[in-house]
């Protein structure tokens, strides 16, 4: 049964969302795991002690626990189909304020819950019970994070972003028996001596509530959602879907909102800040201030290395070619971390250090007196038009102008309820698996990243069946280029390949494989963006000369040995079509092998020939689609590794 208990103990967790972490964030619980729940109750010292000192009697212990469940004293429940990873922190000796000293991570949503366990052998049965459970679950994490959260950043990686994509591969059945360094003596001279009574207004408080802050207008599509203005704040009550979160606002109105919508409000969030862009490379700045050409123009972005930011700033008197200087926001090595652009000038908080550098240069080539951001910032997409709404009325759309045809029929430019304007594809009789792909079509929409094109729902109960996505202004990325020829600096093109990358990595780490990526299967929006479509959708395909790697369709110069030989895909053989992406960008849009026959082509890669370097591509460029290409998968980089390298030659490449 599900509701049959595997463990329960008295463990302590830390608080959530506390901003500081004190002793007082530690807060003993007895937990309770069952098939479904992974749930906790108060349970404060006495209580444990009235267990303990009935040891020998379990049963009646057993009974005591019983009611204490009973009584409404629950704190917080995690639903086991939820959980993305649990595994042992590895804390390296650092000092821990709670006499438990095995602490052990759970993911889950968008949270990571930390429990301490009193010995290594209790934190051993908890973490491979956990993961006994978890073992069927869907997104089970490829990366996570080994260290704690802590004062606003990971300690293992010092990513500032709490969601921020983890940065040690996890292998769900690893060594979990791994312990940390004993305590030094100077440690146990220091454990805390046990906590004060709590003030009478915290005494019941389990964590702060989490406020937010919106950074986009949003208005509701459905009774149960919740509209947003714009620089307004809202109370977090619930975040069971990790981009549709239950809210309050301060009239006391509740509903869903989108979570993309939404910014903390930690004094170290930049979202929250007109001057701040959030994926914004060092090409993209560059052009941005020139084109505004405002004395003392400045965007604050993030560097190539994750957790890091750079001030890019504009000057008119700068020497030719020198207008945009760059600098890089620099961290104390002291604890807490404070922040710099001169040494001499240093702060708590990177906002404060903006607020103070606009008022004075201070070292730099001149202050930082307008902020310049991209003027289509607009409102990012959402994962459905509402929370838990993916069928679609088609009474609800209008149709208007056809945009093209594609594997499974037409798509028309249309609009939902007169409002959004949106793609729609009318899947053409015989040409897709439906029932499979209408199966997978709830998963698909919960793939949401801003370098994805976006799946808003479907209309399934009328033939032909529409699926409706976002609207991309300049089609597809193959047109785009053919008719921008000569007008794209190369700069641009690695720009393109950058946002293409961003969006292949989330599918990676998600365990999404494309099957199909070339650049025809890339859009472009009106801001020049570029973001992956059509994902995963060959598998629906039922066009044999299409889905045989012998059909004329079927892709064989985008693809890798593995799978024009025995269609084995993986997030590997996308890499290799990647890397021929990259090929068509730098050569703005050429037929890949464009003088072979598919056989041809086969036969060549076979016996190791590659795609020739393009002009536009610089050697280091070629060096990265040349590694995409190694004959054997485990030899080729993942995304993340390709999107570190390639914000780098975009960070440094002249």
């Amino acid at each position: 049964m599900n509701s049959e208990i595997i463990l329960e103990e008295i463990l302590i967790k830390r608080s959530q969302q506390k901003k500081r972490t004190s002793p007082l964030n530690y807060k003993e619980r007895l937990f309770v795991l069952t098939k479904s729940r992974l749930t906790y109750y108060e349970g404060r010292s006495e209580k444990k002690q009235q267990i303990d000192g009935m040891r020998q009697r379990k049963m009646t212990v057993i009974h005591k626990k019983r009611q204490m469940i009973q009584k409404k004293n629950k704190k917080g429940s995690v639903d086991i189909t939820k959980v993305k990873c649990v595994e042992v922190v590895k804390n390296n000796g650092a000092f821990i304020p709670c006499q438990n000293k095995y602490p052990f991570q759970v993911v889950y949503d968008s949270n990571t819950l930390y429990i301490f366990a009193p010995s290594s052998d209790s934190r051993y049965q908890w973490v491979k019970n956990l993961k006994e459970e978890i073992k069927s679950n869907n997104h089970i994490l490829a990366k996570y994070h080994p260290h704690f959260w802590t004062e606003g950043s990971y300690q293992c990686c010092r990513q500032t972003e709490k969601l921020a994509p983890g940065c040690e591969e996890y292998n769900l059945f690893g060594d979990i028996t791994r312990k940390p360094l004993p305590p030094t003596p100077n440690e146990i001279k220091l454990r805390p001596p046990p906590p004060l009574p709590p003030d009478e207004d915290e005494q019941e408080e389990e964590e702060d509530e989490e406020v937010v802050i919106a950074m986009f207008d949003f208005c509701a599509a459905e009774p149960h959602d919740l509209d947003l203005v714009k620089g307004e704040e809202y109370i977090i009550l619930e975040k069971k879907d990790i981009h549709w979160w239950r809210a309050r606002n301060h009239h006391g109105m509740e509903g869903y909102i989108p979570s993309n919508y939404v910014t903390g409000k930690k004094s170290n969030n930049l979202d929250q800040f007109e001057w701040y862009s959030r994926n914004l490379n060092r090409n993209k700045a560059e052009q941005l201030l020139k084109n505004e050409n405002k004395e003392g123009g400045f965007i604050v972005r993030d560097s190539s290395q994750p957790g890091t930011f750079t001030v890019s700033l504009y000057t008119k008197f700068g020497r030719e070619g020198l207008s945009v200087r760059h600098y890089h926001i620099k961290e104390t090595a002291a604890f807490p971390k404070q922040y710099y652009l001169a040494e001499k000038h240093v702060f708590n908080s990177i906002p404060e250090m903006i607020d103070y550098h606009q008022h004075n240069a201070a070292g730099l080539v001149t202050r930082l007196r307008y902020p310049v951001y991209p003027k289509s910032r607009s409102a990012p997409t959402t994962a459905g038009f509402s929370y838990d709404k993916w069928e679609i009325n088609p009474s609800e759309l209008t149709f208007m102008k056809e945009l093209g045809s594609g594997l499974f029929g037409v798509v028309r430019l249309g609009k939902w309820r007169a409002q959004y304007k949106v793609a729609i594809k009318a899947i053409r009789e015989g040409a897709m698996s439906e029932e499979d792909f209408i199966e997978e079509a709830k998963v698909m929409m919960k793939l949401m990243h801003p370098k994805l094109v976006q799946l808003y729902g479907v209309c399934t109960q009328g033939r032909p069946i529409y699926i409706v996505t976002e609207f991309m202004e300049h089609g597809c990325l193959l047109n785009y280029l053919r008719q921008r020829r000569g007008q794209c600096h190369k700069d641009t093109l690695l720009t393109m390949c950058q946002d293409v990358c961003e969006g292949m990595k989330y599918l990676e780490q998600n365990s999404f494989i494309h099957r199909d990526l070339a650049a025809r299967n890339c859009l472009v929006n009106e801001a020049g963006v570029v973001k992956v479509s059509d994902f995963g959708m060959a598998r629906y395909v039922l066009d044999d000369q299409y889905t045989s790697s012998s059909g004329a369709k079927f892709p064989v110069k985008w693809s890798p040995p593995e799978v024009f030989n025995y269609s084995k895909f993986s997030s590997k053989s996308d890499v290799w079509s990647f890397g021929v992406l990259m090929w068509e960008v730098f050569t703005e849009g050429k037929m890949p092998f464009e003088t072979n026959s598919n056989f041809e082509v086969v036969t060549m890669v076979s016996q190791g020939h590659r795609l020739y370097r393009p002009k536009l591509a610089s050697n280091t460029v070629y060096q990265v689609m040349m590694r995409c290409w190694y004959e054997k998968p485990e030899g080729r980089p993942t995304f993340l590794t390709l999107l570190q390298t390639i914000a780098e030659i975009a960070e440094n490449e002249d």
